[in-house]
């Protein structure tokens, strides 16, 4: 087995961003070789569940994560040359715990969204 491990991969879930089938990335990762894979979709993580069974499925460890945007003062704050400095954060989650934190920040994100 390889000991290098995907851990920033967008699936069909990041829309304009990525073309990856949920079902078919473990079955390709399994065929290069690979123990382990993560899942790092733009602010979702719709895909988390299918993923995760599909790598049960292939005997590959699922890593799941989300690739979330950070704003230096807040998403609804632009004033130039302060707020134009964003950038994106990969967090994954180390275990069960891990992963229903993540749950919950990626979730808090969405419900905010619609309400402001």
């Amino acid at each position: 087995m390889s000991s290098f491990v995907h851990l920033h991969v967008h699936s069909e879930y990041s829309l304009l961003d990525g073309a990856n089938k949920i079902k078919e990335l473990p079955a390709r990762a399994k065929e290069l070789g690979m123990n382990a894979l993560a899942i790092t979709d733009h602010g979702t993580m719709f895909g988390a569940i299918d993923f995760y069974k599909e790598c049960k499925k292939q005997g590959i460890k699922a890593i799941i994560g989300c690739e979330v945007y950070v704003a230096p003062r807040g998403r609804h704050n632009k004033e130039p040359n302060i707020d134009n400095a964003h950038a994106h954060l990969i967090l994954l989650a180390k275990n069960e715990i891990g992963y229903k934190n993540l749950i919950n920040l990626v979730s808090i994100r969405l419900y905010r969204r619609l309400l402001l």
